[in-house]
């Protein structure tokens, strides 16, 4: 599944993984451009303050 980041990119939702410290849940994306990037995933799906509103940091791309 695609998601564009608040900013404007568009990534690649890869899996969600467990960090072995704390097994928190991790949420592993590509940018458009091949780069593997990893999130915690209370962070990837957390809403974030822009221009005054709540707007979520990634949001699905239908």
């Amino acid at each position: 599944m695609q998601y564009r980041h608040y900013k404007g990119g568009l990534y690649e939702l890869v899996c969600e993984a467990t960090l072995e410290a704390d097994l928190s849940p991790m949420i592993i994306y590509r940018a458009h451009d091949g780069s593997i990037w990893a999130r915690p995933k209370s962070v990837f799906f957390e809403l974030v303050e822009v221009d005054g509103q709540k707007v979520p940091r990634f949001a699905p791309v239908a």
